[in-house]
């Protein structure tokens, strides 16, 4: 029987095995990664400008194509990713081959590429999956150019950018007359502050996790700190990235960012180092679970061996005057009286009621 087996006989979660932490450790740069093609892809493009918005909604990428020469501003979001699709962008929009593999790529770390003015932003949107108790990732690539932003998703069911959505068709928004660049800002912010409401559930685990260690710790609280590390870990990953692809970004002397525009890029910048001392603290915060549980389980045994020592010692008067009484000599005091037996009971049970009374005396117990 394997060991996924022996946890459902145990009910015991399985993160206790070994599964998640292949999942996040199965990161090699090395080895071509193979991307598992999209079912179906769904594009929804925004054609805006401060005056108007147009909303088009298609299930092929072709259908997007004219939006290349539009003389508005546009965003095209391709939800899930085909390679053929992808590829057949790029070649329409005139986005480099270095950038469609790193949109095509798997576990890709975060970063800003600029190739043939055209910049790619790579990053990964964390949610919180309520059910398994464990921070799930995707991957989203943001294409900047002159008067257009691609988004490509990964994920058709689920996003961040619906308070985006509602800006845009809200006449008259600071959103809809600024340029491309403030939709990639924009765009960015969203998946940044969506860390921290991933970060806030976390705390939540974190926080009923200390309660139990600090009322009543068993095996599955170490269950529980193995597999918020892990998570941790993943929170980690993908935050100081992000950190980092920021900081080129407002370092970028780039034609596509306007100058105006960097105050909003150093904003995002704050909340993202915000979220990395964060995520320090939070792992600081486990470390010291851990080794909270481990002093409860030493403190546990601690108090076992107090009571064995005690009443070892309590047992011990009881030995050595059976031990005196029961050797085979007629010399031995009381040994034939008629009070002799009890005279000895007495003696078993008052020299352990006194070292009882010294015991307490002392404050060992």
């Amino acid at each position: 029987m394997n060991g996924k087996n022996y946890l459902k006989i145990l009910g015991l979660p399985q993160i206790f095995g070994t599964q998640r932490t292949k999942e996040i450790l199965n990161v090699n740069p090395t080895v071509l990664p193979i991307r598992e093609e999209a079912k179906e892809i769904r594009v929804f493009v925004y054609d805006y400008d401060a005056d108007e918005i147009a909303q088009f909604e298609s299930d092929k990428v072709q259908d997007c194509f004219d939006y290349k020469f539009s003389k508005k501003l546009s965003w095209i979001n391709i939800d899930g990713l085909r390679k053929a699709d992808v590829e057949a962008v790029a070649q329409h929009f005139e986005i480099h081959s270095l950038l469609v593999e790193d949109i095509l790529s798997v576990n890709q770390r975060a970063k800003m590429d600029e190739v043939e003015g055209r910049m790619l932003c790579v990053l990964n949107m964390l949610y919180f999956n309520d059910t398994k108790k464990t921070v799930e990732t995707e991957q989203i690539s943001i294409v900047l150019g002159e008067n257009f932003v691609i988004s490509f998703q990964e994920d058709a069911s689920r996003d961040v950018f619906n308070p985006l959505r509602l800006r845009l068709n809200m006449p008259k928004s600071q959103i809809r007359a600024r340029p491309a660049d403030y939709l990639c800002y924009a765009m960015i912010d969203l998946i940044v502050d969506n860390y921290f409401l991933v970060m806030e559930k976390l705390g939540e685990q974190i926080e009923s996790l200390e309660e139990e260690l600090i009322r009543k710790s068993n095996n599955r609280s170490l269950i529980r700190i193995n597999q918020l590390r892990k998570e941790l870990i993943v929170l980690k990953r993908n935050i100081a990235p992000v950190r980092d692809m920021l900081n080129v970004i407002i370092r970028s002397e780039s034609d596509l960012l306007e100058d105006k525009t960097t105050k909003y890029f150093n904003d995002v910048y704050d909340h993202i180092s915000q979220a990395f001392d964060l995520s320090e603290n939070y792992r600081d915060i486990m470390m010291s679970m851990q080794d909270l549980y481990i002093n409860n389980v030493n403190l546990k045994l601690n108090e076992v061996m107090k009571v064995m020592a005690i009443v070892t010692c309590l047992l011990a008067p009881a030995t050595v005057i059976g031990g005196i009484f029961g050797m085979n000599f007629d010399i031995i005091p009381y040994a034939h009286h008629e009070w002799g037996f009890y005279f000895a009971v007495g003696m078993m049970l008052l020299i352990p009621i006194w070292m009882l009374y010294q015991f307490r005396k002392r404050g060992w117990f």
